[in-house]
């Protein structure tokens, strides 16, 4: 779109055709339509009928509906700004969302910090897998009647099959990564 809200049809069939590698020939021959034609087109001197540019769209591997969807750029990467935190005086830990709304996605990850005699709430059984990563200090896991502990550098993975949570192991506290799948922190 241009500043004034017009689509500019022919500067994005131009970039549609030479991301296909096509000259302007050839995307006249694959559509039976002149050289001079396309090249009008591109330069928006003149307008294709909705039946033409139907045609030109399915030669470049495309069609009306996504070629007028405003293609909205996905963020990829997040940074502090994005983060949502939650702060949890009664179990002595800050969870923070490092990918904003990601319950709509396969995996939530979370970053955890726990203070000194912190944990995690108790989450019940439930589908999915967990995964981690102590960034620092020393974690158990608590999964049913079970305790792993883990350090900084190790990871971790398992199926919560059984109650579980996570507790701070030493009198420095701990921050981990977790993800689960699917999203349920």
């Amino acid at each position: 779109m241009d500043s004034s809200g017009k689509i500019e049809i022919g500067n994005k069939i131009k970039e549609l055709r030479n991301k296909k590698g096509l000259t302007q020939e050839e995307l006249a021959d694959r559509c039976e339509l002149s050289k001079s034609f396309i090249s009008q087109l591109e330069n928006d001197l003149t307008s294709p009928s909705i039946a033409t540019l139907v045609d030109i769209l399915q030669c470049l591997g495309t069609d009306l509906k996504d070629f007028f969807t405003e293609q909205s750029e996905e963020q990829i990467v997040f940074g502090n700004e994005d983060y949502f935190e939650k702060h949890d005086e009664e179990l002595h830990n800050t969870i923070e969302w490092i990918i904003p709304n990601a319950q709509k996605n396969m995996m939530e990850p979370i970053r955890v910090t726990l203070e000194a005699g912190g944990s995690t709430y108790r989450d019940i059984a439930h589908e999915g897998e967990e995964f981690g990563y102590v960034l620092s200090g020393t974690i158990s896991i608590i999964l049913g009647d079970r305790t792993i502990k883990a350090k900084k550098g190790e990871s971790f993975y398992f199926r919560p099959d059984s109650e579980h949570y996570i507790k701070a192991g030493g009198k420095a506290g701990a921050v981990f990564l977790w993800v689960s799948t699917p999203p349920g922190f």
